[in-house]
């Protein structure tokens, strides 16, 4: 299948259309060092150190070391997809690099030599998305063939019931944290929550009125994140399914993708009107704004900023400062991930490769 533009299909994250290739911007969000205090957020949304009438809130609420610029440097340029690479997820035990393409299939590297372990085969069309389950025994992906397949990595093997139910396109996937549910977003504009153990489907909810281009979970499970072209970002309670919450912005931009931060008490979106807010998804806030970049077309699912030329930019949440730029894609980067302790990222473009940066002290 083609590359297809946000003007085809109003977000195609995995596929942007070929012939803007370098052309344009890819979407932007920011690297975030955050805080690791647990996240409480429940239910009712008690989460610790947020008060209703704490204007000047920050990412951090208590302090924590942050780098003044780091330094990643260039270790291997994987090649082997015969398509544009749309997705690329390191392993929660900082082994293994999955990456998945238009080309239909997923390839697992090795983190530490940069060779390919093995090719997953059994999707009918491009797979647009992948997440590894919590112990990195399992990866699920998410394809245009509307089916979520279930990989036991020690075998290369798919679970021989896959996840049956969007009525389009796979967009999105997260593994809940114990790795017991999954939940999923599709062009038919519905996010479902599955049992892995059953492969069976456990809710679906009738969440946006456009497709799902984002899903993500809590670190404790409690609560799910979406996010839609039309604009919502929608968070969920696990258990029951119920709406907790709609956060929406005055420009109602397309958003491309969503991220809880790391302690579970803000969300971070991307929109395509080269925006990446920060919100306080209790009291309803939007809490900072980041601009400077342009996206007009792509979204991708990731903490990072990357632009058309090739580049990934890693920003500091609070002060907005440049970090370090990555330099080496041919074209648009659509998908960035960060392995065990921030000492590895892995960067995969229309270009067809995967890049995997080491990090190292700065000279």
């Amino acid at each position: 299948m083609s590359f297809n533009s946000v003007h085809e299909h109003q977000q195609r994250r995995a596929r942007p259309r070929s012939d803007s290739q370098g052309s344009d911007p890819d979407a932007q969000l920011q690297y975030a060092y955050d805080g690791d205090s647990p996240s409480d957020a429940g239910r009712s949304f008690h989460t610790p150190g947020q008060g209703s009438d704490e204007e000047d809130e920050t990412v951090e609420e208590r302090t924590v070391e942050r780098p003044v610029k780091l330094n990643y440097v260039l270790k291997f340029t994987l090649h082997g997809h015969k398509g544009g690479v749309a997705a690329v997820k390191i392993s929660p035990d900082g082994k293994w690099i999955a990456s998945c393409s238009a080309d239909a299939t997923i390839k697992i590297w090795d983190v530490s030599t940069g060779e390919l372990s093995q090719t997953l085969e059994g999707h009918l069309a491009g797979i647009s998305t992948i997440s590894w389950s919590p112990d990195s025994k399992y990866l699920a992906s998410g394809s245009d063939d509307k089916i979520i397949r279930l990989w036991v990595i020690s075998t290369g093997k798919s679970l021989p019931t896959p996840l049956v139910g969007h009525h389009n396109y796979v967009y999105s996937l997260a593994f809940s944290p114990k790795g017991n549910m999954i939940v999923s977003g599709s062009y038919d504009e519905a996010v479902f929550l599955w049992d892995v153990r059953t492969a069976r489907l456990m809710r679906s909810l009738p969440a946006h009125s456009d497709p799902v281009s984002g899903t993500d979970f809590v670190r404790d499970g409690t609560l799910i994140a979406s996010c839609s072209s039309d604009g919502l970002i929608r968070i969920w309670d696990t258990i029951t399914g119920q709406c907790l919450k709609t956060l929406v912005h005055e420009d109602n931009a397309a958003v491309t993708s969503v991220r809880f931060s790391p302690n579970g008490k803000m969300v971070l979106a991307a929109t395509l009107d080269s925006s990446i807010r920060l919100w306080d998804y209790v009291n309803g806030r939007c809490l900072k704004t980041y601009q400077g970049h342009q996206n007009q077309k792509y979204s991708i699912n990731a903490t990072f900023g990357t632009y058309g030329d090739g580049t990934v930019v890693l920003w500091d949440v609070n002060s907005k400062e440049v970090l370090q730029t990555l330099q080496g894609h041919d074209g648009v980067v659509l998908g960035v991930d960060v392995g065990l302790e921030d000492q590895t990222i892995a960067t995969c473009g229309i270009d067809g490769t995967i890049k995997v940066w080491k990090r190292a002290s700065l000279p």
